[in-house]
């Protein structure tokens, strides 16, 4: 049995993450997250342990990491570079050494062509904090696997294929649902991927925008 703190688990990915989680296998949950209640659902689950707080509040989130086997980060916003610092912070406080964290295409400017283009414009605001945690992750000494995925679309689908960071990225859309899925295959397995940037992308989905935009 596994002990997952899921960090920021009120997003759209975490949450398909938690419910496969809880429906495929009998691991312990730690869902950390500003204003718990929106995540009341699963106050009677005795496999939940559900905690309000601040990513940015280091030393409670450590406390938060007792027991706790591998930390999944699914935060994101323009500071995610303040986050990633004081999530690292906490690990390190902690002693605890698996992080699977949630980046984005284009944090190594390796999105090839029209698609990449647009996307440095789409998410300017964005991109430092991506670029920035990702040299912190990287520079750490955690045992992390980061995952670049594409534009996120909420289609009912699992259909996804990755690339490594020193590759050009592929695609412009993945599903939330196969994000979710290789979440799972690495909380599943934690020995793969360790030490990799991994991009993900559905097949056959290049042009120079997300096809809904």
């Amino acid at each position: 049995m596994t002990k997952v703190l899921i960090v920021g688990a009120h997003g759209q990915t975490a949450r398909i993450v938690t419910d496969r989680l809880l429906n495929e296998t009998d691991d312990q949950l730690v869902l950390f997250l500003r204003n718990s209640s929106r995540l009341n659902q699963y106050e009677t689950n005795d496999r939940v342990e559900l905690v309000d707080g601040d990513i940015l509040d280091t030393d409670s989130l450590a406390k938060t990491m007792d027991g706790v086997d591998i930390v999944y980060s699914n935060v994101g916003g323009p500071n995610l570079a303040d986050q990633a610092t004081s999530l690292l912070n906490a690990m390190k406080q902690a002693g605890k050494k698996r992080l699977i964290f949630i980046s984005s295409l284009g944090a190594y400017h390796e999105v090839p062509g029209k698609f990449g283009e647009w996307n440095e414009q789409a998410i300017a605001d964005y991109l430092p904090g991506f670029r920035k945690s990702a040299q912190l992750i990287e520079a750490s000494n955690t045992d992390y696997t980061m995952i670049r995925p594409a534009w996120m679309s909420n289609k009912d689908e699992i259909n996804y294929e990755t690339t490594q960071k020193t590759e050009p990225f592929k695609g412009t859309e993945v599903s939330r649902k196969s994000i979710a899925d290789f979440v799972i295959k690495l909380l599943n397995d934690p020995t793969k991927h360790i030490g990799e940037s991994v991009g993900l992308n559905k097949p056959n989905t290049d042009g120079d925008k997300p096809e809904w935009i």
